[in-house]
């Protein structure tokens, strides 16, 4: 009689050890079933309602209804339905084997497993629209997020007024000025553009009144004597920019500002187009614009080995010879994999000259590589690969369809509109671009969890 009693009380300390086992015989499969196909729940997916199915369920429910109500009440669920982890953990330690069963029995099934993959495509395209995965991010680090757009946004205001307030009209330029017509000031303004160097000679000039007129008189034996007395070096940068100026009649742009006021429209079209599309934005300098704009883009991003470190850009690109293989290679390595990093790299060589404007640009070169990684992989999550060579025709067709119709009525758009659109694409665009790479981040850990 002992014995019973002992087994007895070792059943009932493995059932106090174990509660699954002790409240497992007394829960039934039906109390977890989906009120769609009446069986275990698979994937169980809560809504705003209340009402748990199985995933697959749901999304074929989706697929035939394309309706985004809850199935069996028909209120509409918010933003994109996620599995209920922890009733889903909890059924399948209740009841192992009769989920391993339905695994089984919907992969079998070829019409489920694409509904699953419609229906997940379609959360992928809902999720950065949903208003409580707004809210969940409002809630984690918003504040310091909020900071930092503020504060750049500040910086982007403060430059834009100096840009329209302080600086001198474009049409006072000297890219708008004939040379013959060149105060002494003038000619000192040019010279003091060619680099830090060049403010040696500013007194010589100024003393002796080289105005415009005067300047196109000069030649190499007058700049080497006394009382000029420019280095050998520094005579054949002035000289060869010299050339440049008597075969233009004007001065030739040597910074974007002068550059925006020559080609207006070009430097807007380029802003976006190296943004949206930086590799058909190459293409068409290397086709349209390569003496005056790709040879200096590619001098300045691969340069070649013999170059001197410390001469600054706009003398290095006075000089601009047919780039060697070596530089095709680099750049063709870097024009297919990462072409936003072409972009900073050019920027980053002009930060002397163009303090504030090359950090945005760069930063907003960072940002687009960013985004342009998150898109190749999200094709390559979806299993989209297939896709890319339409994505691309599409693409290609939607820049050329948009830069042609820029074209047509560019004579018609006012340069206000001009000014606004290409201040809006350089300094508020990195601002934009860094609240689309949260998103993308804050995506990515949604999709995960």
């Amino acid at each position: 009689m002992e014995e019973p009693q002992k087994n007895n009380l070792n059943t009932t300390d493995l059932e106090k050890d174990d509660p699954l086992k002790s409240t497992a015989p007394q829960i039934s499969v039906s109390e977890f079933s989906c009120h769609c196909c009446y069986d275990i729940l698979v994937n169980p997916t809560t809504l705003n309602c209340g009402h748990s199915f199985c995933r697959h369920c749901l999304a074929l429910w989706w697929v035939s209804s394309k309706k985004t109500e809850c199935p069996e009440c028909r209120e509409k669920w918010e933003g994109f339905p996620k599995v209920n982890i922890l009733l889903r953990d909890a059924i399948e330690k209740l009841f192992p084997d009769a989920i391993r069963m339905r695994f089984e029995d919907i992969q079998q099934h070829n019409d489920i497993v694409q509904s699953l993959s419609a229906f997940q495509k379609y959360g992928n395209d809902q999720i950065p629209l949903a208003p409580n995965t707004g809210r969940v991010n409002q809630q984690r680090g918003g504040g310091f997020f909020s900071g930092v757009l503020t504060a750049l946004t500040g910086v982007a205001v403060v430059l834009l007024v100096y840009h329209w307030s302080s600086r001198e009209s474009e049409h006072d330029l000297l890219v708008h000025k004939a040379v013959a017509k060149w105060t002494a000031e003038e000619v000192v303004l040019w010279l003091e553009q060619l680099g830090p160097w060049a403010s040696l000679y500013s007194d010589r000039f100024l003393s002796e009144r080289v105005n415009g007129r005067l300047l196109l008189t000069l030649t190499e034996e007058e700049f080497s004597s006394a009382p000029y007395t420019i280095e050998n070096s520094h005579r054949r940068a002035i000289l060869m920019e010299l050339e440049r100026v008597k075969a233009l009649g004007v001065k030739p742009p040597q910074n974007l500002w002068e550059y925006k006021a020559v080609n207006p429209g070009r430097s807007l079209f380029l802003l976006y187009a190296l943004k949206s599309s930086p590799r058909l934005g190459l293409l068409y300098l290397f086709l349209f614009d390569y003496t005056d704009t790709f040879l200096p883009f590619i001098h300045t991003i691969c340069p070649l080995q013999e170059d001197s470190p410390g001469e600054d850009i706009i003398t290095k690109l006075l000089d601009l010879r047919e780039p060697t293989w070596k530089q095709w290679r680099e750049f063709l390595v870097k024009y297919s994999f990462l072409p936003y990093q072409l972009i900073a790299e050019f920027a980053w060589d002009w930060l002397e000259v163009h303090y504030w404007t090359s950090r945005f640009l760069i930063v907003n070169a960072m940002l687009l590589t960013v985004l342009e990684l998150f898109s190749f992989w999200r094709i390559w999550s979806r299993s989209e690969l297939k896709t890319v060579p339409q994505r691309m025709w599409s693409h290609f067709w939607k820049v050329s369809t948009q830069g042609l119709f820029v074209a047509m009525f560019w004579p018609l758009i006012p340069q206000f509109i001009c000014n606004c659109l290409f201040y809006w694409a350089l300094y508020f665009n990195p601002i934009i671009n860094i609240d689309l790479v949260v998103k993308e981040v804050r995506r990515l850990e949604t999709q995960v969890l």
